[in-house]
């Protein structure tokens, strides 16, 4: 029996004590998903400045260190990297492209996969912010003590409001990325092939 009630009051100052590190971990949520979304409306923005390319138009494309500007910016951003290592690598230049490429591919999956993560955990940590004080608030319950019962309620049911709000914006933001990135590695992939072509024709000289 002491046994039995020694692990029950372990397994309690253990749940009692993850809840302010559930609270924190909440607002850092919180202000986590506040600054993605200002990065999120100014891409957002910047892609509707930009025409879509389609594929039809790629080969038509004739490809200068000003191409780029056309695409959003991580494309942007990938192609003065490329443009500048056929220039500086020569004929070594195919050898380091497949390598730049999975990077920057790698680059926005990472971006992506950070949002996915704010999906499963926002809602996980709402979940754990109701039921610790909700665990403190049926105890408060046989002591007679109302007025902590009252308050653990209110963090109880306010946590879980703040935890589900955080996955609904992060699973609107992760579906939108995740779009958005494929179209970029799409893009990124063609304008790769576009130049090795070019750079195969022209004998390794980059204009």
């Amino acid at each position: 029996m002491h046994f039995g009630a020694a692990l029950k009051t372990f397994i309690y100052v253990i749940s009692s004590s993850l809840l302010y590190p559930v609270l924190f971990f909440l607002v850092l949520l919180c202000l986590v998903i506040i600054l993605f979304a200002g990065m999120f409306f100014a891409e957002w923005l910047d892609r509707l400045r930009t025409e879509k390319v389609s594929a039809e138009e790629f080969s038509n494309l004739t490809l200068s260190e000003k191409t780029g500007e056309q695409f959003p910016y991580y494309v942007r951003r990938y192609y003065k990297k490329l443009f500048t290592l056929f220039r500086q690598t020569g004929e070594t230049a195919p050898l380091h492209v497949e390598n730049l490429l999975q990077e920057e591919n790698l680059n926005l999956l990472k971006m992506v996969d950070r949002l996915k993560i704010i999906v499963r955990v926002g809602p996980g940590l709402g979940l754990m912010g109701t039921l610790i004080p909700m665990g403190t608030g049926l105890a408060a319950i046989g002591q007679g003590d109302m007025t902590r019962l009252s308050g653990d309620l209110v963090i109880a049911f306010t946590t879980t409001v703040v935890g589900l709000a955080i996955g609904i914006v992060a699973f609107i933001f992760y579906t939108v990325k995740r779009r958005w990135a494929q179209e970029d590695i799409k893009d990124m992939e063609m304008l790769t092939e576009l130049l090795l072509a070019q750079h195969n024709e022209k004998g390794n000289e980059i204009s």
